[in-house]
């Protein structure tokens, strides 16, 4: 049988267990959270009470926090090329009844509510020109993203479980920022935020786990690969209005660095925390080519300390149109 049966025909058995794994990883829509349980009511007669208190808060935020802040929100809203993604995965399917597009529908679903309230928290806060954070994630969605997995599962979920790992990190560094400063409302939306992403690494993670159970050797050599090739943030072609593709990622990326939002020691502690999860020590059956790549998946860690004690992070800070004054 070629691999790409194989993958299919696991895709298929642990697809079996799909009604029990959205029930434990996804939260059911009519008891879930919506982003205005989190943002002022219009109807209230404190309104504007409110609104003036966020921007007030809003306007003593650290810049490249804030800049950290909108760029977590861009990349939250560019969900329609995530989704388009994922549903191009082998084994799945756009068949109502397909297991993997359920979770893939419902999985979007829960994550369409995180862009929604942090744009709008920052349209109240009367800080941000939203006309260019807009043109942003226009630009993001249009210009798509290239991940590297193609439309295998074995690569695909390696990456999702990383990166939803690596959105957990950064709201809940931007919650615990924030709160330090009095701004409790924004601490609990990225917290909420945060935690929907906890889950969802979980979930990936749990499929993962399944897949070593039934082709453990490729399933190691798919995590080599993606290691290999590095897992780029989804932002990666992030730009401002009249600049060229990817132009503004590394501004962002330097003002999460410089805020201990999300940092290359980050990145390295995420590997190693799924090393452990995955037990990827102490895998067995594997064929000659897979102990090699679990032999160097091990080592890596190590290794990427080593470079990342050259990185030198700029100290100015950009400055972001997205940002007003």
């Amino acid at each position: 049988m070629n691999q790409l049966n194989v993958r299919l025909e696991v895709m298929q058995t642990i697809g079996k267990f799909m009604g029990e794994w959205l029930t434990k990883y996804l939260k059911p829509i009519d008891e879930n959270w919506q982003p205005s349980d989190l943002l002022p009511d219009a109807n209230d007669p404190n309104f504007f009470d409110e609104i003036k208190e966020i921007q007030a808060l809003a306007r003593e935020m650290d810049y490249d926090l804030l800049a950290v802040l909108i760029g977590d929100t861009i990349t939250e809203e560019a969900l329609p090329t995530y989704e388009s993604w994922l549903m191009s995965i082998e084994g799945v399917a756009q068949d109502q009844d397909n297991p993997w597009s359920k979770w893939i529908r419902a999985w979007t679903a829960e994550e369409n509510r995180h862009g929604n309230l942090l744009n709008t928290y920052l349209y109240l806060s009367g800080r941000v020109n939203m006309r260019e954070m807009e043109t942003s994630t226009q630009h993001l969605i249009n210009d798509g993203f290239d991940i590297q997995t193609g439309r295998d599962p074995y690569r695909n979920f390696i990456y999702t479980s990383f990166q939803e790992l690596a959105t957990n990190i950064s709201h809940r560094r931007v919650a615990s920022l924030v709160k330090q400063t009095g701004n409790k409302q924004l601490a609990k939306i990225c917290g909420i935020i945060a935690a929907d992403e906890s889950r969802h690494a979980n979930a990936y993670s749990h499929f993962v786990q399944r897949i070593f159970e039934i082709d453990a050797s490729e399933m190691m050599l798919a995590f080599e690969d993606m290691m290999k090739k590095k897992i780029v943030m989804p932002a990666h072609f992030l730009r401002a209005s009249g600049e060229a593709i990817g132009t503004l990622f590394s501004h962002f990326s330097d003002a999460a660095q410089r805020t201990m939002v999300y940092t290359t020691q980050d990145y390295i502690n995420i590997l190693k925390s799924l090393l452990v999860e995955w037990d990827i020590e102490h895998k067995v059956g594997l064929n000659d080519s897979a102990e090699k790549a679990r032999d160097y998946l091990m080592a890596l860690p190590n290794r990427l300390e080593r470079i990342a004690e050259r990185i030198r992070i700029p100290e100015k800070q950009f400055e972001f149109k997205w940002i007003l004054g």
